[in-house]
Parts: C-alpha cells; structure tokens; sequence
C-alpha cells in the first residue's frame, strides 16, 4: 500500500474492507481480552479517502463521518497517534463500509491514516513503526497497515501473509448494528475453541464462534444468514456480525445471487484480494 516519493500534497486511497473467513475465540487473557485465530480476507472495496496537507497544523475532517465525537473516531485518533501536532491536513470519507457490521471500516480508516499521513508528511516511518502506532488503536488496525490477507493470532496482532483462493464474496448487510463488547461479554460465548493449523482451515476447518451469539438475538442477522444459505451457499458471519457473506468462484454467479436478495437486504459483491492496491497520488 505504498507509495512512490518524493513531495506529496495529497493522496487517494481505498480504505477496505475485510471478511473473517473463520474466528475461533481460544482463551481469555489475563488483561480481559480473548486470544483469536482467524483469517482476514481483504477485499477491492471498501471506503474512499483523500488525504490533504494543509499549511495550518492540525487536522480537519469531512464527509461521511457519522457523527462521531472526535475522541472516538478512530481517524482522529490513528492521525494524532503520529505525534505531528505542527502539521496539518484535511481528510475527506465517503463510506461505504457500514458501521458495526464486522467489515472492519473504522478499523480500515485508522489504517490507511497512519500509511497515508506517514506519506504526505514524509515521515518516513517504516512498516513496523506503524504496527506498533497501530495496534493500540483496535484488534484490527494492524492487518489493515500490514496490507495483506493474513492468518492472524494473538487479539489480531500476530500476522502471517497468506495467500487465498480467487474467490468473489456475496456481502448481506442487515439494517442493524451489533455491539462487539456484548456479543464477547456474553457468558454463552465459547472461549476455549482449540486451534486449528492452516493446514486444516485449507481443508474446510473452522467456524466463527460468535455467530451462535448473535444468530438469536438479532433476527435482521439470522434472517440474511438464512436467504443465503437457501442458495446452497455455506453462509458466515463476519466478525461479530451484523453482515454474513457466503464465497462463489466467478464474478458472474456472485451478481445472480445478489441480484436474487430479498426486499430491505443491503448486499454487495466484492473480489478478494491477497494485497491492496497502490495509493494514488493527486497531482
């Protein structure tokens, strides 16, 4: 998700998107939060950013911004991790990543923050400086720095590059937001799954241990769960939801079960992709 050098005064970028193609909860840590295996696919959409330098210190944003208090957005926060408090620049979002979906937006534009500030403020910071900004900010901030589809350990943190199949991904979006610390504070929760290799996760193995969470409570989530399903598709919770997703192999079949979705359904189709684009510079 690099760029070329040189003197840069603004940058465009796709912030993406991500699916959980599994997630085992394997424990709990001594500081609350739960060990996770998983494997985060990386897709060719996601939300647009624009990055600007501006000569007044400080940094501005607009757009699609959802009215975040700006001691909880996590542009806000990842642009003030960087420590530059004499530089400027102006961000503008256009979403399309819906909010408490389990698709990773908020976490997504922290990312590509960090690498696109780092950029045109020639900062210079290396990769794993930025892991290190990264990860304070959310579990899933650092695969979106790191800029590739990973097997992924620890609370996300521990990152290993794989490849995966081509694979086109139907997308349903429910009109409903879920709350990832209710979901995990849930005394139902598994929390013990033991893990698997990737050897076995290439064989069939694995399965999202918060989707029996959430199924029953959120009746918008099992009701998407079940229209995809009923296409003989082997439908998935990402994250800890509200969207479910199902894999086909070409482009073509992916757009006839979408074209297929109920009344009131939000779905999409987006191409997995085991590395993000370049970002482009604006001249």
């Amino acid at each position: 998700m690099g760029i070329q050098s040189g003197t840069i005064t603004a940058i465009e970028a796709c912030s993406p998107a991500k699916l959980n193609l599994f997630l085992h909860v394997t424990g709990r840590r001594s500081d609350s939060y739960h060990s996770l295996q998983t494997v985060f696919q990386l897709l060719n959409w996601g939300d647009d950013m624009r990055f600007e330098v501006r000569t007044e210190p400080g940094v501005t944003l607009s757009g699609d911004t959802d009215d975040i208090a700006p001691e909880q957005n996590l542009i806000l926060q990842a642009a003030q991790a960087l420590g530059q408090t004499d530089l400027g620049a102006h961000i503008h979002i256009r979403k399309r990543i819906p909010r408490g979906g389990g698709l990773g937006g908020g976490s997504s534009n922290a990312a590509t923050t960090l690498l696109a500030l780092n950029r045109v403020w020639g900062l210079g910071l290396e990769q794993d400086a930025l892991q290190r900004l990264a990860t304070p900010l959310g579990a899933d901030v650092p695969v979106f720095v790191m800029g590739q589809s990973a097997w992924a350990e620890g609370v996300g943190e521990v990152l290993s590059a794989i490849a995966l199949p081509k694979r086109w991904f139907v997308i349903a979006q429910p009109h409903c937001t879920v709350s990832t610390a209710e979901i995990f504070a849930d005394p139902a929760l598994t929390r013990h799954t033991p893990p698997i290799t990737v050897q076995a996760f290439f064989s069939g193995a694995g399965h999202n241990d918060l989707q029996d969470i959430v199924l029953p409570r959120y009746p918008e989530v099992q009701n998407a769960w079940e229209w995809l399903n009923q296409h003989s598709l082997t439908a998935r919770m990402t994250g800890s939801g509200a969207c479910v997703f199902a894999a086909l192999e070409t482009k073509e079949s992916a757009r006839q079960i979408a074209a297929e979705a109920p009344d009131g359904l939000t779905v999409v189709v987006a191409e997995g992709v085991d590395r993000l684009p370049e970002m482009r510079v604006v001249e």
